[in-house]
Parts: C-alpha cells; structure tokens; sequence
C-alpha cells in the first residue's frame, strides 16, 4: 500500500477524473449500464479479497474500512450510520466491513489498537480516518474531505449508482479502449516491476506517436524520476546537498529524493532556494527540474500552484 502506487495515481488524477466523469456520462445514457446497485455499496471483506475488494477497487473509488466485531457495542452503533451514509453519498465511497475476530492478519497490518476503527484506501494508500464512536457530523465532515481528495488529487469521482442494477452484478467498462491504452499499461505493468527503463520507452512510444498525449507526458516525468533515483544512496546525496547548499547538481539530486519519499513542499522549496542561490546554466537546469517534478505531482495541485507563484518571484 505505498511505493511507486502514490506517484503512479497523483500523475494521473486529472486523465483519471476526466475518464471517470465520461464513464459516469456514459452509464447515465445507457440506463445504468456499468453501474452498481445500492446494495452493492457495503461489503465484507476478508483477507482472501482483501487485494481484490479493497486494493483494487481503490484505483476507481475511495474504500471506507470498517473494523468491528459481534461483541462490540460502539460498532454496532457506528456500523448502521456507515451504512446509511454509504448509500446516501451514492456511489462515492465504497464501505468495506471487516469483521476482525476473523480477520487478525488485516487488523495488526493497518495497526488496530482498539475497535471501532475506520480507514480509508484511496488509490492504493491507507489513511486513518477515526478511532472510537465519533458523531454523524464529525463522520460527515471526515467522508466529505475524503471526498474531495479522492477527487481533487487522484481524480477518483466514485462509482454509477443504478437503484435497478441487480445487486452483485459486475459492471461492465463504459468507455472503449483507446489507440494508446495497450502501451500506457504496459509502462504502468513496467513500472510496478521496477522495470523504469521500460517504462521510459513505453511512455516515449506513445508520445512519438502522440505528441500531445497528457496521460504519457506526465508518466514518463514520473518513470525518469523513478529512473534517476534508482541506485542513489539517499545517505550520501543529502550530505552533499546540505554541504553544498549552491550546488545545481547537488540540490538537484537531492530533490528527487524528496519527491519519492512524499516530502512534495520540501522537493520545490530545495529548488526556488536554489534558483535564488545561483545563476547561467545552472540556475536554468534547476528550473528546467523544477517544471519537472510539477508534472510529476500534477499541474493543478495546490502545492504546484503555490510553488509556481514562488518560482515566478524568485525569477523576477
């Protein structure tokens, strides 16, 4: 649940919202076709379908976990509000229930100490949401930010919700193949294998053919980045970085780095601090990097947004 997966869906979220809306679009003209029903909005979840149920479906929707038990009387005032909310979001977020006296293995992975518990999958990572009985308008507020992450960040509008659909049904896709689909799957099978190099080539295949293509643009900002930092030692990088504070390179390298682990504001601030710092040729490759790694993270991130406005001052 981290790794290459976190960058994989922040570099797509607008490709990814974008196709999702269509679908949705799509469903609703075909009277429901690839939706869901109601019913199909809350599911148990054991650690056979774990990957299945949860992992997999957080690429199209946010899931909602439920951790309960038979004996625990706080779930059983918590479960039937996570119910009614799932269906009354209509399609928004997926609640799985799992039971945890059956399921030990999944409790000590996502770090239970105590039941109720609820998380969230999205795309692939974990988040806590709440621990303990928590009241309708915290839970609320909580599912509208997951929402709007879900949404803003990894472009995950949520699943076609059909009253009519028969429950259990298996939606099917709603939108056909495209000419490049074969190919960007490949570079994604690539770089879940940590194959990056392939991934590169994926990528540039699809753009020799399609310039313009926005999905392979940003995937091959992020399969290069994975590219560069692979064999790095992160030890011997951040010394020199922080006894180098105006090398080009040195900044450079160590930014990448910061952009893998997460740390995304460290990333561009290292940068505009060394836009300030130096001039020429170096001072160009560092911007040159900088718009890099915006479209690794995505153009209408709020964080790239903000680092633009900096980037533009320190250059000005």
């Amino acid at each position: 649940m981290s790794g290459v997966v976190d960058l994989a869906a922040v570099k797509a979220a607008q490709e990814a919202k974008t196709k999702a809306e269509q679908a949705r679009a799509e469903a609703a003209r075909h009277g429901g076709a690839g939706a869901v029903s109601p019913a199909d909005l809350v599911i148990d979840v054991d650690e056979a379908g774990f990957e299945r149920d949860v992992l997999q479906r957080s690429a199209e929707v946010p899931v909602v976990i439920d951790f309960w038990a038979e004996w625990c009387q706080p779930c059983k005032q918590l479960s039937p509000v996570l119910e009614r909310l799932a269906v009354e979001y209509d399609g928004r977020f997926l609640l799985a229930k799992i039971d945890v006296d059956a399921n030990q293995m999944l409790m000590q992975q996502f770090g239970v100490q105590g039941i109720p518990a609820v998380f969230a999958v999205v795309a692939g990572q974990a988040l806590p949401l709440f621990q303990g009985a928590a009241g309708e308008a915290q839970i609320r507020e909580t599912l509208d930010q997951l929402v709007q992450v879900a949404e803003q960040r990894f472009g995950l509008t949520g699943l076609v919700v059909d009253p009519d659909a028969d429950p259990g049904a298996q939606p099917e896709p709603a939108l056909p193949e495209g000419p490049h689909d074969a190919l960007l799957e490949a570079a994604v099978v690539a770089l879940d294998a940590g194959d990056f190099a392939g991934a590169v080539q994926a990528y540039r295949n699809v753009l020799s053919d399609d310039p313009a293509n926005s999905e392979a643009k940003l995937g091959l900002a992020q399969a290069e980045l994975l590219q560069r930092v692979q064999g790095m030692d992160p030890q011997a990088v951040r010394k020199d970085a922080a006894e180098k504070p105006a090398d080009a390179e040195a900044q450079i390298a160590a930014a990448d780095l910061d952009l893998v682990g997460g740390h995304v504001e460290d990333a561009f601030g290292r940068l505009i601090e060394t836009v300030q710092r130096t001039a020429g040729d170096d001072r160009d490759a560092v911007r040159r990097r900088l718009l890099e790694l915006f479209e690794v993270v995505g153009t209408d991130d709020p964080r790239v947004v903000g680092a633009r406005r900096a980037l533009a001052r320190a250059l000005f």
